[in-house]
């Protein structure tokens, strides 16, 4: 999952270098937490949160396929 979203979020920045995703076990399941620039908020996020929803969605499918819980949180 984690190498997933790094590589999601890789190609939607301008600067990879600053994309940083920490995992962590949560009561409900994994948390990944997506760190970015913040010049490179704005086209994770999207417009109205479309590419972060599009992020979270595929995320989830690609977890439930594992038999996991997933959720992603961006910082």
């Amino acid at each position: 999952m984690k190498d997933l979203v790094e590589f999601m979020a890789k190609a939607l920045v301008d600067d990879p270098s600053q994309v940083r995703v920490d995992e962590s076990e949560g009561a409900e399941g994994v948390v990944l937490e997506l760190h970015v620039a913040p010049g490179d908020m704005g086209r994770v996020i999207g417009k109205g949160g479309r590419v972060a929803n599009a992020m979270r969605t595929l995320v989830r499918v690609a977890a439930v396929r594992q038999g996991k819980r997933v959720s992603l949180e961006i910082v």
